[in-house]
């Protein structure tokens, strides 16, 4: 069984060493390919101020975290989810190194994230894939069709959602995508959870002859330079 976890955080500001913390985490979780019923999503009491700037990217206030847990009472949980699976992460070294250094902060000697779990960077991956274009998760989800209509802010659990979806296309065989694209009559949990959805609408229409020698030629070019 493949099991992966796909992992968003938002934060006060952008940088741990400067007592920055993480205010919302979302997982979800794919085995096998497939986006299942779980996930882990938690909004935390950062106990600091929510710079504005980091504010005006996710719209989280000082308010609405009050009551909520600090990231301290959910490390057992969060810890357990991810245990032993492949994390998916875009642009990991921010999400980590927040991660790490809220295990730092409980004083509990946990060690770090990747001892419990390996990490994948997917804007490491979108580079390789795509050099010299925009890799943000608002660019990739553009490039694989992904609806993203819903993203006015970031959010954690919202993002991970994103990812899956993008991460799946960014990692299909041409085959396997168009089966995943397919419309199901009822909607994911995921896509309810989050209403995000891709974008398989999409005419079919019947390639001319000289549009046939084209697509031959590109693909012949795409074979030889590895990237088929």
């Amino acid at each position: 069984m493949s099991r992966q976890i796909v992992l968003d955080t938002e934060t006060t500001g952008l940088e741990p060493s400067k007592g920055h913390r993480i205010v919302e985490i979302g997982c979800i979780e794919i085995i096998n390919r497939q986006i299942t019923e779980r996930y882990f999503h938690h909004y935390l009491n950062p106990e600091r101020a929510i710079e504005a700037g980091a504010q005006m990217v996710h719209g989280i206030t000082d308010d609405l975290l009050k009551d909520k847990p600090k990231f301290s009472e959910i490390i057992d949980e969060l810890l357990a989810f991810i245990k032993d699976a492949e994390v998916i992460i875009h642009n990991a070294p921010f999400d980590v190194g927040f991660l790490n250094h809220e295990l730092k902060l409980s004083k509990r000697k946990l060690g770090v994230i990747t001892d419990y779990c390996r990490v994948t960077d997917t804007l490491a991956m979108a580079r390789e894939m795509h050099p010299g274009q925009r890799n943000n998760l608002d660019a990739l989800c553009k490039r694989y069709g992904v609806d993203n209509s819903n993203r006015d802010l970031h959010g954690g659990l919202l993002d991970a959602e994103l990812l899956a979806l993008t991460y799946l296309a960014m990692t299909s065989g041409q085959d396997s995508l168009f089966a995943e694209l397919e419309v199901n009559d009822k909607p994911t949990a995921a896509e309810t959870r989050v209403t995000t959805s891709v974008n398989n609408a999409l005419p079919v229409l019947a390639a001319n002859a000289e549009e046939l020698t084209a697509h031959s030629d590109i693909m012949q070019r795409l074979v030889k330079a590895d990237l088929w």
